[in-house]
């Protein structure tokens, strides 16, 4: 959530796609799959069309406009697909990384629909797990799977309140500061200045 570029992130915080690379179970195909949607990485994709589907790509994406919480990540693979034109992300790569479908686009996009992925040549049916950046899940992509978790992850639109870096604010601050007093949250009427 904390990346989601329909929400003014920069979606191109590349930290919950380190996390994932790092993990053992998507080191090898014979692990669970995961598709990955999506990090921009312009130079990847100026690089990947060079080398054309089916070809080995190894060139780093994301963290272009956010680096915060990670830097660009250097993503190495086969190349699975290229999609020139889409409305959002001009093209569309997919590199396959270990057992990891990582998108790959040259503007950002969000992927709401079946059939972003299904144009990727993607089957998020029956993939394992399924990450992708957005606040919520849109009917389409919330009837495809059993199951779902929201993540809080960091980024420019972070929903841990806890976590946000406060600069200007009068402490303390509910909820922000939990050992402050339980304030008065009633409700109160006030009259209308021209009342009498």
């Amino acid at each position: 959530m904390g990346d989601n570029p329909t929400a003014g992130g920069a979606g191109d915080v590349t930290w919950t796609l380190k996390e994932l690379l790092a993990r053992p179970e998507f080191k090898s195909t014979k692990g669970k799959s995961l598709i990955y949607a999506s990090i921009p990485g312009p130079e990847f994709v100026e690089k990947a069309m060079e080398i054309g589907v089916g070809g080995k790509i190894k060139a780093e994406a994301g963290a272009t406009v956010d680096n915060r919480f990670a830097g660009p990540l250097t993503l190495e693979g086969t190349i699975t697909a290229i999609k020139e034109g889409d409305v959002n992300a001009e093209i569309e790569v997919v590199v396959k990384v270990g057992n990891i479908d990582v998108i790959v686009t040259k503007k950002r996009k969000p992927y709401h629909h079946l059939s972003d992925f299904t144009n990727l040549g993607l089957d998020p049916k029956n993939t394992d797990i399924v990450v992708v950046k957005i606040g919520y899940l849109v009917p389409e992509l919330y009837d495809m799977r059993g199951d779902w978790t929201m993540a809080l992850t960091p980024g420019g639109v972070d929903q841990d309140l806890n976590r946000l870096g406060y600069k200007r604010i009068n402490r303390p601050m509910f909820p922000i500061d939990s050992a402050m007093t339980q304030p008065n949250l009633k409700a109160r009427l006030i009259p209308a200045a021209d009342s009498k």
